[in-house]
């Protein structure tokens, strides 16, 4: 079992370094063509690295607290296969209180993925993060009026719903099409 499990994390980490292999070739070919962008491509890739070491060792130590601090049970309960219409309004909830960068929240995702939470949560929870912050409705308020702003707020609800619902059917499906592959290629 702990051998497949740093298989596991041995191949992710070949993955994730391949990406990194390609990402960084790409950027290198592009500045080749691109010479005049080269300064501009430099600063805002360091800036962006600068942002991610000061943002990133702080949310790992509020993962790592979450990961202790909330029990399997209260994630079940609350954002789990039962948790229902109020797992729904929670996660819509959490996700639009942060004001954060999106990139925060799949570590939060993760950790709720591993307790228990349903995919459908974690899909809305991710949206609502990126679509729905609680500061960005006070901005449309007060420059695009509360017409605007409700019916964008609404329409985002719904979406992200019909979204999150919508996706984990697909991969329900997906796993149960795998699944039946597998039983008749094993001859069940």
């Amino acid at each position: 079992m702990k051998e497949n499990i740093k298989e596991k994390q041995r191949k992710g980490m070949i993955r994730d370094i391949i990406i990194l292999g390609i990402a960084i070739v790409i950027a290198i070919i592009l500045i080749s063509l691109f010479p005049d962008k080269r300064e501009v491509i430099t600063a805002s890739s360091w800036e962006f690295f600068i942002e991610m070491i000061w943002i990133l060792p702080a949310v790992m130590m509020l993962m790592g607290l979450f990961a202790v601090w909330v029990s399997k049970e209260t994630v079940v309960k609350y954002l789990g296969e039962t948790s229902g219409i109020k797992g729904i309004f929670l996660a819509i909830f959490f996700g639009a209180l942060p004001t954060g960068p999106l990139y925060v929240a799949f570590p939060v995702a993760a950790v709720l993925i591993k307790k228990g939470a349903k995919i459908s949560n974690i899909i809305i929870f991710l949206s609502a993060w990126a679509c729905i912050k609680i500061p960005q409705e006070m901005v449309e308020l007060k420059f695009l009026g509360l017409k605007f702003m409700a019916a964008r707020l609404i329409l985002t609800i719904i979406f992200v719903v019909i979204m999150g619902l919508s996706i984990e059917k697909i991969i329900e499906w997906t796993d149960k099409t795998k699944m039946e592959a597998v039983k008749n290629n094993a001859g069940i």
